[in-house]
């Protein structure tokens, strides 16, 4: 995908599941979430998206920490690393004070430092 420059924008729900089901690779959206944010360009294209929700794991859930639950994208540049931090900003406004996401064997993290 060529560079395209992104700016963040609110998701809804809908919209966040629709797009995972379209681009995730190997995961159906999460049921629930507590937000999504987006990555979209400048004519308001939507190219990634991360919902975040409570932690999976149930001695996780402590009302301090939200989970990064999934993110998909088109393969825009830097898309993931723009939605985890915005994500993380995002979960400190709002009072948590720790995110977690999860990697699969094989996915280089790049993104996570990034953010």
């Amino acid at each position: 995908m060529s560079d395209v420059r992104l700016h963040l924008v609110p998701v809804r729900s809908r919209d966040a599941k629709d797009f995972v089901r379209a681009w995730h690779r190997h995961h159906p959206p999460p049921a629930g979430q507590i937000f999504a944010v987006g990555a979209a360009d400048a004519t308001g294209t939507l190219h990634a998206v991360a919902i975040i929700g409570r932690p999976v794991a149930r001695h996780l859930d402590d009302d301090a920490t939200l989970e990064v639950t999934r993110t998909a994208s088109d393969g825009a540049r830097n898309a993931n690393s723009l939605l985890y931090g915005a994500a993380w900003r995002a979960a400190k406004a709002l009072g948590h004070r720790r995110l977690i996401t999860y990697a699969q064997d094989g996915e280089s993290g790049a993104s996570l430092r990034g953010a």
